[in-house]
């Protein structure tokens, strides 16, 4: 982070903002607060918020201020971000491997002994290795088994091995077992809402098979968490899942505006954008300030948060619109909002968040856990 640099101050008007600079509406955000809350509260199912969207201590305490019980994040280092700022219950959603990053994460745990810390496991010799680094910090940590429902990239594919990991967190007195992590991240971005309930009805048949193992070898399971911002209504109506993981609900981007809503699902505003200037304007082309530096596009590029004009292309430094239709005008100078294609590794580009009510800065958020990767 840059201290000398921010590009906005509380008060300042939305034009007199420096660019490129990553915007967030506040009303926005707020009410899709709110809807998530509201949403978890009626399904009588725990919200914690993956932290990973945003990586602000600022965001996860609102977070919590709204009915969150405590965050999800994906890394040790950004774990200690946000418990060095005092938010006091952490899940890693991801096995820590690896002899320096599990004495860390103990580590982390016995310094805030405040903090309830959980993480993930999906082998029996690591959560040995765990449990030895836990004795040796003095430290105690939550830790899940991470179950595959689905998703294919990481977690254990069937229940004797989940039983045998089970059994070999239990062993380790250092260690609490709670349960079952069980996200099906695939299927955040099915496009259709039809194909996105058979794939967590599916996912939910297989936890629930992992639940019910666990507990025919007496063993406890006392939260099944997972879920995502394309899914959760689902996971919170199965009965199966006691906790809920929706991230980018907060913010949203491009890629889940693709999505085709769900009629029975609370519906979230896109609340999150990156502000830029035209530096060159020649007839239908404008060249814009905010190029692969400011803007992420692994889920494809930009799109203007106004009509008649389309991305044309994205470089280090720039991004490039075409006129498309009618829409305004825009000039050298202007400054323009554009929606990221994925807010996640968008957020990771910046130092800072510039939080806008109506036309004026309400406050500059740092981005804590910015470049959190360990």
């Amino acid at each position: 982070m840059n201290p000398a640099w921010i590009p906005a101050q509380p008060g300042m008007a939305l034009e007199d903002v420096d660019t490129p600079a990553l915007l967030l509406d506040l009303d926005l955000f707020e009410r899709n607060l709110r809807r998530l809350a509201n949403a978890a509260a009626a399904a009588r199912v725990r919200l914690r918020p993956h932290a990973k969207s945003h990586k602000c201590v600022e965001i996860a305490r609102r977070q919590i201020a709204a009915g969150a019980v405590g965050i999800c994040c994906q890394k040790v280092s950004e774990a200690a971000a946000f418990v060095a700022a005092g938010v006091n219950d952490v899940l890693i959603t991801n096995e820590v491997v690896g002899a320096r990053k599990l004495a860390r994460l103990a580590q982390l745990a016995a310094a805030h002994p405040q903090a309830r810390l959980g993480v993930c496991v999906e082998d029996a010799e690591v959560a040995r290795a765990l449990g030895a680094a836990c004795r040796e910090a003095d430290a105690w940590l939550d830790v899940y088994v991470e179950a595959d429902v689905g998703h294919g990239r990481a977690g254990v594919p069937d229940a004797d091995t989940l039983i045998d990991i089970a059994r070999a967190v239990v062993a380790q007195p250092r260690l609490t077992f709670m349960g079952l992590h069980a996200y099906h991240g695939s299927a955040q971005h099915l496009r259709g809402v039809a194909e996105r309930r058979a794939a967590i009805g599916a996912a939910v048949q297989k936890a629930a098979g992992y639940r019910a193992a666990l507990r025919a070898a007496e063993l406890p399971c006392e939260v099944v968490t997972g879920a995502g911002t394309g899914s959760f209504i689902y996971e919170a109506a199965s009965g199966v899942y006691t906790e809920i993981q929706p991230g980018s609900y907060a913010l949203m981007d491009a890629d889940y505006a693709r999505n085709e809503a769900d009629a029975n699902a609370p519906q979230f505003a896109q609340a999150l954008f990156v502000f830029a200037s035209a530096l060159s304007v020649r007839g239908d082309r404008v060249t814009l300030d905010a190029g692969l530096k400011a803007l992420a596009v692994d889920s494809g590029p930009p799109q203007p948060a106004f009509a008649g004009w389309s991305v044309a292309g994205v470089s280090d430094e720039h991004t490039v619109l075409r006129r498309s239709g009618d829409g305004p005008a825009l000039k050298l100078g202007d400054k323009a909002l554009l929606i990221p294609g994925h807010c996640d590794p968008t957020v990771n580009l910046h130092d800072w968040i510039v939080a806008v009510r109506g036309n004026v800065v309400e406050a500059v958020w740092p981005v804590d856990a910015r470049g959190a990767v360990f």
